[in-house]
């Protein structure tokens, strides 16, 4: 098995095992610090992941977007080509079950956003080393997505998803801040 499948299925157990109580508490407390980050205070143009448990939630995080008066947009997975898009969400109800339980746009209800209008990409990860590098969950979506944005990026995760190190091929790029519930670690 080689070292990210390892890491994946280890990180995949440590997440099942995260209590109800405790992933609110510590999903509270990421958005409490996400809240006080400059990059977000900025942003006026959120690409933000709808999260499935046991990801950090992001209900909230939307939820708090709205109220701010700031567009959220959210990937919608194109399988064949793997790439992904990202369409405006004003309501979930907005969303439909995809594959795996995902929730994505419908497309009839949303539009479009170009990679270049977002100013903030919140992007999901199984594991994330201290440098910024992300492990995903296998597709190569964002890193594809990544190769050309030129917005900011940062990761949400609990302070055990942040691990000393896994294997880093060529084409993986790292975010520039990493959001724990204990912290927020600059990864430049």
């Amino acid at each position: 098995m080689n070292d990210k499948m390892a890491v994946r299925k280890q990180m995949k157990e440590k997440l099942s095992e995260l209590s109800k109580p405790l992933y609110e508490d510590y999903s509270y407390k990421i958005a409490k610090l996400l809240f006080e980050d400059e990059d977000w205070k900025q942003a006026k143009v959120i690409g933000i992941t709808v999260s499935k448990q046991p990801e950090v939630d992001t209900y909230q995080i939307i939820r708090k977007a709205w109220e701010l008066g700031k567009q959220v947009v959210v990937p919608k997975c194109i399988p064949s080509k793997k790439q992904l898009t990202f369409r405006s969400l004003t309501e979930f109800s907005q969303l439909e079950s995809v594959f795996y339980g995902l929730l994505e746009p419908i497309e009839a209800l949303t539009t479009e956003t170009s990679s270049k209008n977002i100013d903030l990409l919140i992007i999901p990860g199984l594991a994330y080393t201290t440098k910024g590098y992300r492990l995903g969950f296998g597709g190569g979506y964002y890193d594809r997505f990544l190769s050309d944005f030129t917005g900011q990026t940062l990761s949400l995760a609990f302070n055990f998803q942040v691990i000393p190190q896994f294997t880093v091929e060529e084409h993986d790029l790292p975010v520039l801040k990493i959001i724990t519930n204990n912290e927020v670690m600059n990864t430049i």
